[in-house]
C-alpha cells in the first residue's frame, strides 16, 4: 500500500469514528480537524457513500440508518434503489411544500435526498428523518410528541394523533412494508398504522415510497387500500404480476432512474 492510499484510509477512518461518536460530520469541520480541501472531504464522503457506510446531506454526512440490517454484500445495491427513489421524490416536491413523513429506513433515505429543495415544512413522527431534516437550515420541521417506539425510532399514540390532526399537508410520503392490489397498503407496526392513515387522509397528494421487494407483499396492519388516489415511487425490478395488478386498482406508478 503506497504512503498515498495509507493516508486517504486512515482520513477517512477518522470521519467515520467522528460519524460514529456524533451520528453526522460537516465538511467545514472536517476540514479543519484533518487540514485538507473542501473538495477532499467530499470526495471522501462520495466514496463512503458508495460503499453503504453513511448518508450524504447538505454540508456533510450523517449515520446509515440504524435498523437498515442487510447482509455487507448486498447493502450498497439496495442503498443505491433507495437513493434512486429518494431522488425522484426530491424532484417531485417543490420549494416551500408541507410534507408528512413517516418512519422507517426508506423515508430516511428519501429525506436525505431532500435537502435539495428550500423552506420545507415537514411533518413527521420519525427521530431520525426530524434529526437530519432538522439540520437544514431553510427547513421547518415539526416532530410529532407521544409515546416513542426506541427500538425503530418512532412516536405514535393518541399524543401524536392530536398533534397530527392539527395540520395539512400537500404531500404524505409513507415508508410501507407491503402494497399489493388486494391488500393494499400494510406496515407491521400496528400502533403507526393510525399515523400513516391520518398523514393520508391529510395531504393533497399521497406518495408510497417503497422499494421492488415491497412490491406484492403484505405487512400485518392495513394503512389503506390500493387506488388511484396513491402514487407509488420504485425502483424496476418489481413483479410484473403485482405490478400490473396494481396498476388495475388505479396506482399511479413512477420508476426510479438508478445510476
Amino acid at each position: 500500500m503506497t504512503d498515498s492510499r495509507l493516508k486517504i484510509d486512515i482520513r477517512r477512518k477518522r470521519i467515520l469514528e467522528q460519524l460514529r461518536l456524533e451520528g453526522k460530520v460537516s465538511v467545514s469541520a472536517l476540514c479543519d480537524a484533518l487540514g485538507v480541501t473542501p473538495v477532499t472531504i467530499r470526495n471522501d464522503l462520495t466514496m463512503l457513500e458508495q460503499e453503504g457506510r453513511l448518508m450524504r446531506v447538505q454540508g456533510g454526512a450523517v449515520r446509515m440508518p440504524t435498523e437498515t440490517a442487510i447482509p455487507e454484500s448486498q447493502g450498497i445495491p439496495q442503498l443505491a434503489r433507495k437513493q434512486a427513489i429518494g431522488q425522484t421524490v426530491a424532484q417531485m416536491v417543490a420549494d416551500g411544500d408541507t410534507l408528512f413523513i413517516n418512519s422507517g429506513t426508506t423515508c430516511e433515505i428519501v429525506a436525505a435526498q431532500l435537502s435539495i429543495r428550500r423552506n420545507l415544512n415537514i411533518v413527521t413522527n420519525s427521530l431520525n428523518v426530524a434529526t437530519r431534516l432538522g439540520a437544514v437550515p431553510t427547513f421547518r420541521v415539526l416532530l410529532l410528541g407521544g409515546e416513542i417506539n426506541a427500538h425503530y425510532g418512532f412516536t405514535h399514540g393518541g399524543d401524536a394523533q392530536e398533534q397530527l390532526s392539527k395540520y395539512q399537508a400537500d404531500w404524505a410520503i409513507l415508508s410501507v412494508d407491503g402494497i399489493s392490489a388486494k391488500g393494499g397498503v400494510t406496515t407491521h407496526h400496528a400502533e403507526e398504522a393510525v399515523i400513516d392513515r391520518m398523514m393520508a387522509a391529510g395531504a393533497k397528494q399521497r406518495l408510497i415510497v417503497a422499494d421492488s421487494t415491497k412490491i406484492g407483499k403484505a405487512g400485518f396492519s392495513r394503512v389503506c387500500e390500493s387506488s388511484n388516489l396513491l402514487t407509488l415511487v420504485t425502483n424496476s425490478g418489481g413483479d410484473p404480476e403485482a405490478l400490473a395488478q396494481l396498476e388495475e386498482t388505479g396506482v399511479s406508478i413512477r420508476f426510479s432512474e438508478e445510476a
